[in-house]
């Protein structure tokens, strides 16, 4: 059976319901997309936790090395990778107890989403987080 994005009403209960991100990916240059994206939803009041072993903070937060190094529950993994790599951050993310596997606009792994689903986790496929928490919640979160 092809995968399926969950419908708009489920997308827009997930945003609401986020407090927590962790971006997969996510540049410390700021003309890079997933900069961009983060930084706007931070402007929104999702708190963003970067993953990258390459930097030590972004966007004022702490940078971690591997989504298993956040001490902290996450709500939705935002994935800026490119798609032979999503398995194994699909992998990470059940480990880390994630609600939400959400690959950005562009991504697309079965693979991915088969370990994701697997392990609890709703999926999210070629999708801008951004783009659509602007459709769905233009009034902000709450």
């Amino acid at each position: 059976m092809p995968f399926e994005n969950p419908g708009r009403d489920e997308i827009k209960r997930i945003l609401r319901e986020t407090t927590t991100v962790a971006v997969v990916g996510l540049s410390g240059d700021p003309d890079k997309t997933s900069h961009m994206v983060s930084a706007a939803m931070q402007s929104k009041g999702y708190r963003i936790i970067p993953v990258n072993p390459k930097e030590s903070e972004i966007l004022g937060e702490k940078c971690y090395k591997s989504l298993a190094d956040i001490p902290e529950p996450i709500d939705i993994v935002n994935v800026f990778r490119r798609p032979e790599h999503t398995p194994q951050v699909a992998e990470e993310a059940v480990a880390a107890g994630a609600k939400v596997l959400w690959l950005q606009l562009g991504i697309v792994s079965d693979e991915a989403a088969s370990i994701a689903a697997a392990g609890g986790l709703t999926v999210i496929m070629d999708r801008c987080i951004k783009v659509e928490d602007s459709i769905l919640l233009p009034e902000g979160k709450n």
